[in-house]
């Protein structure tokens, strides 16, 4: 990695992204969303990786935003707040449209950026300690159409205005009513929780998932931007694959499927 404020790892078919600033809560900075490319990239090509974990180091803190103490050097201008902007786009983009499932780990602060990472992710799992909040109306910033969007399509748009004009924290209780998280457990549980998550999902067979992972993507867009065909394609190729013959085999056998993604 280029830089050492994201950490990239492997265990098995389980990757993990972590935000490695935790003297600053794991606040973001330009190099940070320029390592989250990175390690995107890696996990993407790597085909032994079946599902991504992101989480953010010290315990304290998932993400809590921007980091503030760089703006005068990152966002002090036009032209270095388009780049900074730009590359964050590139790297939320990567993490929405990243092929394989991924996790969002939470375990404390989950502020501003920290919320548009973890909607980003397919699965958000926090502890009963955790806290959420988007203070965007608190500091005068703007929120972009999609960022906006995709909060709405998880929440509603009630929950969605009340996160947004009040920017209030709201507590691990409040989210999952609210459905911004899946599930809630206690701090001391949520690493074996969540190994236990990534190591089901890495163990299914590949090709279903990632087709139901696009065809949900499908579901929430227009449907004059909907690729239908693909759907139809990526369905078509898990009838046609090796996988669908050891699902079956290992069913009448009564044994634990082998799956390869093919």
């Amino acid at each position: 990695m280029a830089t050492d404020k994201i950490l990239m790892e492997k265990d098995g078919g389980i990757g993990r992204i972590i935000f490695n600033n935790p003297e600053r809560h794991n606040a973001v900075s330009l190099e940070m969303w320029e390592g989250v490319t990175e390690a995107l990239e890696a996990l993407k090509n790597d085909d032994d990786v079946r599902v991504v974990v992101l989480t953010g180091a010290g315990g304290k803190s998932f993400v809590s935003g921007a980091d503030i103490s760089k703006f005068e050097d990152e966002r002090s201008s036009e032209e270095a707040i388009k780049k900074y902007d730009e590359v964050g786009r590139k790297a939320y983009l990567g993490l929405y449209n990243f092929p394989k499932p991924t996790i969002a780990m939470i375990k404390g602060y989950c502020i501003g950026g920290g919320v548009a990472v973890a909607i980003s992710c397919d699965i958000r799992i926090c502890t009963d300690k955790s806290s959420f909040g988007v203070p965007a109306a608190k500091l005068g910033l703007g929120y972009a159409f999609d960022k906006v969007r995709q909060l709405t399509d998880l929440v509603g748009p009630a929950f969605a205005k009340e996160i947004f004009f009040t920017g209030k924290r709201f507590k691990a209780a409040e989210a999952i009513d609210m459905g911004l998280v899946n599930r809630m457990v206690s701090d001391s549980e949520i690493d074996d929780f969540v190994k236990d998550y990534a190591e089901t999902i890495a163990g299914n067979a590949p090709m279903t998932v990632a087709s139901i992972k696009n065809i949900v993507g499908e579901i929430v867009k227009n449907d004059d931007d909907r690729d239908l065909a693909t759907c139809e394609a990526m369905v078509k190729a898990c009838f046609d694959s090796e996988d669908y013959i050891e699902g079956r085999r290992a069913f009448m056998e009564k044994r634990t499927p082998n799956f390869v993604g093919k």
